[in-house]
């Protein structure tokens, strides 16, 4: 991809130096993208997030603590404190129920660690634009994971929200709902903000969770 504009700012946090180092590398090769600073835990990525705030936190989940919640802890703080910086997890688990806790704590993406490099420069540019971001097995994970219906009474979608909202759990962006529907990009995005309003949800990835809980996909 070619930056056509400022980089994306991204701070890296994973407890394996190696990992980071080798992210960095990866990720400068693309020129819309700039590794601003990097964290081996909880307590230096938000000390850092106090001098720098960067667009994208590309956080993995499992962190060498005691405490096998670190990562999700970070991930709430950080949409707390900081609700401008779109939070991107990349991670070499998989659980179903990680993945849903991940969206919970309000992470905007999900991938594994082997992904391969094009899709997750795509991730990264995908979840700073305000979209979602799940590769097609965490997509899968967390609709698996989805076991309890909300009890309450489906909120009336059109048939063209739910044609979009079914684009939507596929992790497509505005651009390309509207190509898949012959609607322009604007056309989109307007009905995926319906669909967020009538879900009362604030997020793409909210709404294909909350979707899935109300067996509306």
């Amino acid at each position: 991809m070619t930056a056509t504009h400022t980089p994306i700012r991204i701070m890296l946090v994973d407890d394996h130096a190696i990992v980071r180092q080798g992210l960095r590398s990866i990720l400068e090769r693309d020129a819309g993208i700039k590794v601003i600073a990097e964290a081996s835990s909880r307590g230096e990525c938000l000390a850092l997030m106090e001098r720098t705030t960067p667009d994208v936190l590309l956080l993995d989940l499992k962190l060498s603590t005691s405490s096998d919640t670190e990562g999700l802890d970070l991930a709430r703080e950080v949409a707390e404190r900081h609700p401008s910086v779109a939070i991107l997890v990349l991670t070499t688990f998989l659980d179903e129920q990680l993945v849903l806790r991940a969206v919970q704590a309000g992470a905007k993406g999900y991938v594994v660690k082997d992904v391969d490099t094009d899709a997750l420069v795509r991730a990264i540019h995908d979840v700073s634009r305000g979209e979602s971001a799940f590769d097609a097995r965490s997509a899968a994970a967390m609709v698996r994971g989805v076991r309890t219906p909300v009890p309450e009474a489906k909120p009336v979608l059109s048939p063209r929200e739910l044609q979009v909202l079914a684009h939507l759990a596929r992790g497509l962006s505005n651009k390309e709902i509207g190509k898949r529907l012959y609607v322009g990009e604007t056309t989109a995005k307007f009905h995926v903000g319906n669909i967020l309003r009538k879900l009362g949800v604030s997020s793409r990835a909210e709404a294909v969770y909350e979707a899935t809980q109300r067996k509306l996909l």
